[in-house]
């Protein structure tokens, strides 16, 4: 089961865009995130990320 993108999106408030798979990754453990929410990242593909929406689809799998 995936970790819901709303809750990720959470801890990724004020990170710029683009951003990059670690950059995020880093964003949300500064920001308190659980191990879910890293997880969740961690297993998004390693590229570059546009927007809020761009993560929240990798995150889905759509």
């Amino acid at each position: 089961m995936s970790e819901n993108p709303i809750e990720v999106h959470k801890f990724l408030g004020g990170i710029g865009y683009p951003a990059t798979r670690d950059a995020l990754i880093a964003h949300a453990q500064e920001s308190g995130a659980d191990g879910n929410v890293l997880t969740a990242l961690e297993s998004i593909p390693d590229k570059e990320y546009d927007s809020p929406t761009a993560v929240s689809s990798a995150i889905s799998g759509s």
